[in-house]
């Protein structure tokens, strides 16, 4: 049997976006919040360069892959191959909205096949004895969210699921690209809501538009997650309160500058394996949003950051504009340990 899930807070698994190096840095701000990876195909975890594709640090957990597919055989070998590198979760995208996704059958176009996605839990959750769970839309297109949701959440609670993310909008997959699908249609919260009481024993995690934390514990009063994605990624920052403001814990950090003095470390390792600062750096722009000196900062980790060979002294160099920019403010110094050390 699959061990007990909980997932009070958690950072949404977003494409090009929640590589390894972003789930790096989201766990220097907060040890509990649940992690995803970005979505990986079936195929690609049974097929392709698994450890490129899927390998992650120990301290990233709890954190769970998340798998694109609709074929129950191929995505029960994808499951416990990733049940095989240590994953705390597995979890099925029923709610991307992408051309891509849906030319190869899954994603949110998954909405319309309920009983498809139900062999599909059933066959993971039989490979598998971690958590299965499933992130799925209210609805796509002509589907009534109500009459929808309602079907394929009872659908994939039937077949072993152990829990449900649901992102409060409806995918429009004729009419809208995907960008606009993370905006426009309506959010739907109170049908969110109304799926819980529905189901007061079975875990539901709500998605969509949440962008802060007093908006998450609002939530909180109704489900039992909460996940956040492009305000977690944008504003990283956020993360640091979620320790003591969710959970009751002490903080990781107290803010961004102790954050990329600890992120430093992991960065070096990475660049000593021959990667690119930016391939680190590309996730810290959102750091320091409003101080003064951000926007000096994300021009120079823009341009310098991305050059070949790239150090860690460009780093320092932009975070000294943000401490130059944040003393004038009558802000205290906290980088400056890291400086001595070098």
């Amino acid at each position: 049997m699959p061990r007990s899930y909980s997932a009070r807070f958690c950072v949404a698994p977003m494409m090009d976006w929640t590589d390894r190096r972003c789930r790096a840095f989201h766990r220097v701000l907060t040890r509990r919040a649940r992690l995803y990876t970005e979505m990986v195909t079936a195929d690609a975890v049974v097929f392709g360069p698994r450890e490129r594709l899927i390998a992650f640090e120990a301290d990233e957990h709890p954190v769970a892959l998340q798998l694109g597919g609709a074929d129950p055989s191929r995505l029960a070998e994808a499951a416990r191959i990733g049940a095989g590198f240590g994953y705390d979760e597995i979890n099925l995208n029923c709610g991307c909205p992408s051309d891509r996704v849906r030319n190869g059958r899954f994603g949110a176009c998954l909405m319309r096949e309920p009983d498809l996605v139900a062999d599909c839990i059933a066959a993971m959750a039989a490979a598998v004895d971690i958590p299965v769970s499933v992130k799925c839309r209210i609805g796509v297109d002509e589907q009534q969210p109500q009459e929808a949701l309602a079907a394929f959440a009872e659908a994939v609670k039937a077949a072993g699921a152990a829990a449900l993310i649901v992102h409060a909008r409806k995918a429009w997959l004729d009419g809208l690209s995907p960008k606009d699908n993370r905006s426009i249609p309506p959010l739907d919260y109170p049908l969110v809501h109304a799926l819980k009481r529905a189901h007061p024993d079975w875990p539901i995690i709500l998605n969509g538009g949440v962008a802060d934390l007093a908006s998450a514990r609002a939530h909180l009063q109704h489900v039992d997650g909460v996940m956040i994605g492009r305000a977690a990624y944008q504003t990283p920052e956020l993360l640091i309160g979620v320790d003591p403001e969710l959970f009751g814990d002490e903080a990781p950090v107290a803010d961004g500058f102790e954050a990329i003095e600890a992120f430093m470390p992991a960065i070096a390792r990475g660049l000593e394996r021959g990667e690119r600062l930016h391939d680190f750096t590309r996730h810290l722009h959102g750091l320091f949003a409003g101080r003064p000196g951000a926007r000096a900062y994300r021009r120079v980790l823009a341009s310098e950051g991305v050059r070949a060979g790239a150090g860690l002294d460009v780093l320092h160099s932009a975070v000294a504009l943000v401490e130059r920019g944040w003393e004038r403010a009558g802000g205290r110094l906290s980088f400056e340990r890291l400086w001595a050390a070098e």
